[in-house]
């Protein structure tokens, strides 16, 4: 306390000058000749100067913590705890993104680097659990590496990358232990998690149905979101509006990957003229006779219908196999459609709209990612699963009517911008609109709620 009272006071003192005035001088004189009104005159005067002095002290600052538990990173040494902290408390109300601070928890490589060995990983449509923790390391404004002023910790666990030998399909079946895993570990390691019980902890979950952590629905339904999980926030491309087990927990929609690097090598080939020749476009699983799998049929039968009813119409362009360089054909329509799969949600929505082909929406419920960035009712056109066999008129309708607005909104760059996650947080991208969507979420953030309180 005598070290902070030594201080200069040049700024934060106050100095008071009093004057009395009178209208007889001489009686003023001798007032000022009275040593008892001299005293009492410095002690008004040491009085108010320290009651000011204290006012703006304690309000300016907050206590020193008795003690803290120090941790280190890689990339340098967490800094000695300040003696004060200051909170500005306006952007407790209207946090930016310079306000908002993320750590990145190291985990042992077993967690998430030792998969990039498969170049898939970083690359294939769950790949936004690698790019979001590449863009946080390599971002200096919401990175801290003080775990004490985070707002929120994400936990990099990579689960989408353990492929497998049989189909080359993702194998998530390992998901749970070793997301368990990594939770005992930072548990035992950091008090951070057990202070709120995980709720400021980010996780991602880009699979079919988001922490479910499985691939076909009853099962997923079946096996829930695991109790460790459920009071973390969850980045997951699985959303819908209505009720869900397997979105039972604070969770942000995100965009399926795709690599904006290909997007730009497509986007650079495609015709100078910009003509579109392919007026109705699908590449992808259609099953002349839908397997029962479990009492369900994939896509609830709705690409069978599209197959039987329009193979072989000249409107349409559907193919049933695979083709590395399908995002050379998207390039060349004007509508391209995305019906469902196993999951209503499919990377088709993102490649359609960065590429300018108009998304044709065959998904009840979808609940799509960013809508507070990406007005999604004015760049795709939404078709329920029942109408199906009513596509042709209905794209035709469109084309002889508003097309045109459609694909102006369409070729905002500011859309195409959210949808796509880079290496570094560029504002506007898709890693920039999760930090924004954590900003909403600001009443889990600990730090927060632990100044708010004083």
């Amino acid at each position: 306390m005598e070290e902070l009272l030594k201080r200069p006071t040049k700024r934060r003192g106050f100095y008071v000058e009093m004057r009395l005035l009178h209208k007889n001088g001489r009686q003023q004189q001798q007032l000022e000749k009275n040593s008892c009104f001299k005293y009492y005159k410095w002690v008004l005067w040491f009085s108010l100067t320290l009651y000011f002095f204290s006012s703006y002290f304690i309000s300016h600052n907050k206590p020193i913590p008795l003690s803290r538990t120090h941790f280190s990173n890689s990339k340098s040494n967490l800094p000695s705890r300040a003696l004060i902290e200051s909170v500005n408390t306006t952007s407790l109300q209207h946090p930016t993104r310079e306000d908002l601070k993320i750590y990145v928890y190291e985990l042992p490589s077993k967690y998430n680097t030792d998969w990039l060995s498969n170049e898939r990983c970083s690359n294939h449509l769950f790949a936004s659990e690698v790019a979001i923790h590449r863009a946080l390391l390599n971002d200096d404004v919401i990175r801290t590496f003080d775990p004490y002023e985070a707002d929120f910790f994400f936990v990099p666990v990579y689960v989408s990358c353990n492929f497998s030998t049989v189909n080359g399909f993702p194998a998530i079946g390992h998901a749970r232990t070793l997301i368990s895993s990594a939770i005992q570990l930072i548990s035992s390691q950091y008090p951070f998690w057990n202070r709120t019980h995980g709720s400021d902890h980010v996780f991602v979950a880009s699979h079919d149905y988001g922490a479910c952590f499985h691939a076909m629905e009853d099962r997923a339904i079946a096996d829930g979101i695991p109790e460790f999980l459920k009071k973390s926030i969850i980045l997951q491309t699985f959303g819908v509006k209505y009720q869900h087990p397997c979105q039972e927990v604070e969770n942000v929609v995100i965009p399926p990957y795709v690599s904006p690097v290909s997007v730009r090598k497509t986007l650079e080939k495609a015709p100078v003229s910009g003509r579109r020749d392919i007026q109705v476009f699908f590449r992808g699983k259609m099953e002349v006779h839908p397997k029962n799998v479990s009492g369900r049929f994939y896509s609830k039968r709705v690409r069978t219908v599209i197959w039987r009813k329009y193979n072989g119409d000249r409107r349409f362009y559907l193919q049933r196999h695979r083709f590395a360089g399908y995002q050379s054909e998207i390039v060349r329509s004007v509508f391209c459609l995305c019906p469902l799969g196993w999951a209503p949600w499919s990377p088709r929505l993102v490649e359609s709209v960065v590429l300018g082909c108009v998304p044709v929406i065959i998904a009840d419920g979808i609940r799509l990612p960013f809508p507070d960035a990406v007005k999604w009712s004015d760049i795709s056109l939404t078709v329920a699963e029942k109408d199906v066999a009513t596509l042709g008129p209905i794209l035709d309708h469109v084309a002889a009517t508003n097309l045109s607005i459609i694909q102006k909104n369409l070729w905002d760059p500011d859309v195409r911008r959210a949808l796509l996650f880079n290496d570094r947080v560029e504002e506007g991208d898709a890693t920039w609109q999760v930090i924004r969507a954590l900003s909403q979420k600001l009443d889990r953030s600990y730090r927060r709620s632990e100044v708010s309180g004083q």
